[in-house]
C-alpha cells in the first residue's frame, strides 16, 4: 500500500462497484423483489463508514501493520458482499 489516500480510493472504488453492481442488478430483475438488493446496498454503506472511520483514527500504534489489517478487512467484506449478490 502506497499512502492513506490510496487506502481510502480502493474503499470508494470497491464498494460504489458493490453499490453499483446492485443497482445493475435491480434494473434487470424488477419484477423481482429488492428487499435482500437494498439489504446489501445498506450493508455496503455501513462497512464504508467503518472503514473510513478505521483510516482516520489518530491512535495507532503501528500504521503500518493497521493499514495492512484495513486492507485485509476491506477484502474479505468486500467478498462477502459480493457472495450475496451472486446470491440473489
Amino acid at each position: 500500500m502506497a499512502n492513506v489516500r490510496d487506502l481510502k480510493k480502493d474503499i470508494n472504488y470497491v464498494l460504489g462497484d458493490i453499490i453499483e453492481a446492485v443497482y445493475i442488478w435491480e434494473l434487470t430483475n424488477a419484477d423481482k423483489d429488492n428487499k435482500e438488493a437494498e439489504a446489501i446496498i445498506d450493508g455496503a454503506i455501513t462497512t464504508f463508514d467503518e472503514l473510513i472511520t478505521k483510516v482516520n483514527q489518530k491512535d495507532v500504534d503501528n500504521k503500518k501493520k493497521h493499514f495492512k489489517a484495513i486492507q485485509a478487512e476491506l477484502e474479505s467484506r468486500g467478498r462477502k458482499l459480493i457472495d450475496k449478490i451472486n446470491a440473489l
